[in-house]
């Protein structure tokens, strides 16, 4: 896939292309079911599959003191959107330029002139342009101006009641729902950052383990202990992964994210990893002493392996 992160990055060649646009976090089932429709319309069409998006929340930039956390860094969901099948991801930088555009400057200057659009497809809530004034009727109105077609690809409903969204896997995180998360987001949820030197506890009891950094990307589940995956590179090892400051231990800092990779010793210090959750086992437990928190980790490390083989 190829990936620019300014409009002027783009060739003066490229497309034409079918288009879709969105914040992306995540690329959950509802993104994917856009992308799903994107592909297909890209083949049939003979158009370059394209995707626009920013990185960051625009209300990061509007109105910081509201903006959520991501569910994933932009490493992270540039390599989940390559994954679907993409040709090509434009990442803007939502700033003041990309913020001020009106609906019109927004269509023309990024869709119909860098990218040259034949077919834009949205979902039915897609808003664009200064304030959102840009919606599915403008939207249309502009493509038969600009001479692009526009789709509506309807929500992805799991339930009655509810559609996949950002904010829905955020609440399941939230809980340590990793399990009902995964179905929604189509992948397992992770935290992606550089593997540091910690207070060597985990080392001394037993159970050496890699410590991410706290500036880790990507939306941190419930503290607890989880079964799941650390990888590095191109390999993936099975894991016991603790989230939270350990309550048995004093100076531990909230939200550490620790890894024990199972049967595998590795120097991991200094890497960039990815440590997804499959399962969460229990909540986090102060102990009252080293030897019931050895018995218990053992106990862990045992679940994990039977949830993940």
């Amino acid at each position: 896939m190829k990936v620019f992160t300014a409009i002027e990055q783009v060739p003066a060649d490229f497309g034409p292309s079918a288009i879709t646009v969105g914040k992306f976090d995540g690329v959950h089932e509802g993104h994917r079911a856009v992308i799903r429709e994107l592909l297909a319309v890209a083949a049939r069409e003979n158009l370059v599959s394209t995707a626009v998006t920013f990185d960051r929340h625009p209300f990061a930039f509007l109105k910081p003191e509201q903006a959520p956390i991501a569910l994933v860094g932009n490493d992270q969901k540039l390599d989940l959107l390559a994954g679907t099948g993409l040709d090509a991801t434009l990442m803007l930088t939502f700033d003041a330029a990309i913020a001020y555009l009106s609906p019109l400057d927004f269509v023309r200057r990024i869709l119909v002139d860098a990218l040259k659009a034949k077919v834009v497809l949205v979902g039915r809530d897609f808003r664009f342009g200064l304030r959102g004034e840009g919606d599915i009727t403008m939207l249309t109105e502009l493509g038969e101006r600009f001479g692009f077609a526009v789709h509506i690809i309807e929500d992805v409903m799991p339930t009655a009641d509810r559609r996949v969204s950002s904010t829905w896997i955020r609440d399941l995180l939230s809980e340590g729902d990793v399990v009902t998360a995964t179905k929604l987001l189509g992948h397992a949820p992770a935290v992606q950052g550089e593997v540091v030197h910690g207070a060597k506890r985990g080392r001394e009891l037993g159970f050496p383990t890699a410590n991410l950094s706290p500036r880790s990307e990507g939306l941190i589940p419930a503290d607890g202990v989880y079964a799941g995956w650390l990888t590095d590179g191109d390999t993936r090892y099975p894991a016991a992964i603790s989230v939270g400051s350990n309550p048995t231990f004093d100076g531990v800092p909230p939200k550490q994210v620790e890894a024990y990779v199972l049967d595998e010793t590795i120097d991991l210090y200094g890497h960039i990893v990815l440590i997804a959750f499959a399962a969460r086992i229990r909540g986090m437990v102060k102990f009252t002493g080293i030897e019931p928190l050895i018995e218990q980790m053992n106990a862990d490390v045992e679940q994990v392996r039977e949830l993940l083989q």
